[in-house]
């Protein structure tokens, strides 16, 4: 098959790689139908996270089931599937709880940027969707696998309840459909962070009612100022910079959450910040997996349209100019088609 390989900063190649093969009875091999550049990509990308070496690439996929191992139960061939970019057991207590991210076996999934691809713990990591889907349904089906999820599950770390006031820092997919799933918890007043018009007319497409174009010291004082002076009732964190988690803490009132899901570089938080501002901080990798029934439903039915995100389409081995775009913001999120 051909997949998608990270040599290094920049240096992203479509090549001739092995057919992934059943290695363990709980295993199966899909065939990926859409696969996309996730934002945590842009870190190897860009150089910050180190490569140690060529590295298949890619963690967010859908696509219908080719091969399954002599243990798996619940999955089976043919069936148009969708999992998330980590294997869980989903019945391990931390699954069980609720953290399939923290599955106690859990496996990275990795290397969905290609053909085809291999995904442990199949029972506990897939979900089927009803039937065949239309064509048309495919992006925001994709979404389910990070971007969506991770969108939905800082809302629930940040506490989002019908009525409230919510503050989104972060315009890439992740904070756009935080957005909008702020909006579908029922939030009254949702607050985006964007510099970026093409960005900005999305937010409020999904829910947003105010736009905050400003950062640092004076995005706050704005934020506040939206607020009479009280701040945000629920904070979604959806970039992972020092900058973006002070932002969303000092926007937030006494006794609001703040649900991260940016993945952190350079994050420090002062216990005594927390202590004195009566904030809590909770996030994570997301538990997509925990969520995948609900939001496929809202999909299929047509309740939700986070496909939206998608601005750039591109056969699969044009990859490396869907991570150019993203880099250089030309593209909010890039879908990439086998």
């Amino acid at each position: 098959m051909r997949g998608t390989v990270i040599y290094g900063a920049r240096d992203v190649r479509f090549e001739e790689r092995a057919d992934p093969a059943i290695e363990a009875p709980t295993d199966a091999v899909v065939r990926v139908v859409a696969a996309c550049v996730c934002g945590s990509d842009l870190w190897p990308y860009r150089g910050i996270n180190e490569i140690g070496g060529p590295t298949p690439i890619g963690h967010e996929y859908v696509g219908v089931v080719e091969q399954v191992g002599s243990a798996v139960a619940t999955i089976e061939r043919g069936q148009f599937v969708i999992g998330s970019f980590y294997a869980s057991d989903n019945t391990c207590p931390n699954c069980l709880a609720g953290y399939q991210t923290n599955c106690l076996h859990r496996e990275p999934v990795a290397g969905a940027q290609a053909e085809l691809l291999r995904v442990p713990l199949a029972d506990g990591t897939l979900v089927a969707t009803p039937g065949q889907p239309a064509p048309e349904m495919i992006p925001s089906l994709l979404t389910l696998s990070d971007v969506m999820g991770t969108g939905w599950f800082a809302a629930v770390a940040a506490q989002v309840r019908p009525g409230m006031t919510v503050l989104v820092v972060g315009d890439g997919a992740v904070g756009l459909l935080g957005v909008l799933s702020a909006r579908q918890m029922g939030a009254a007043r949702i607050i985006a962070m964007s510099r970026h018009e093409k960005r900005q007319t999305l937010a409020i497409e999904y829910g947003a009612t105010d736009i905050v174009t400003e950062r640092g010291d004076e995005g706050v004082a704005r934020v506040r100022e939206l607020t009479d002076g009280v701040g945000a009732d629920a904070v979604l964190e959806c970039v992972g910079t020092a900058e973006s988690m002070q932002q969303a803490i000092k926007s937030a009132r006494p006794g609001a959450h703040v649900g991260f899901v940016g993945v952190p570089h350079g994050v420090t938080i002062e216990g005594t910040q927390l202590f004195r501002s009566h904030v809590a901080v909770h996030g994570g990798p997301a538990p997509v997996r925990q969520y995948l029934p609900e939001l496929i439903d809202l999909v299929w039915k047509g309740e939700i349209n986070p496909g939206k995100v998608f601005d750039l389409t591109l056969p699969l081995e044009q990859v490396a100019e869907g991570y150019r775009a993203m880099d250089e913001r030309r593209a909010i999120k890039t879908l990439l088609l086998p």
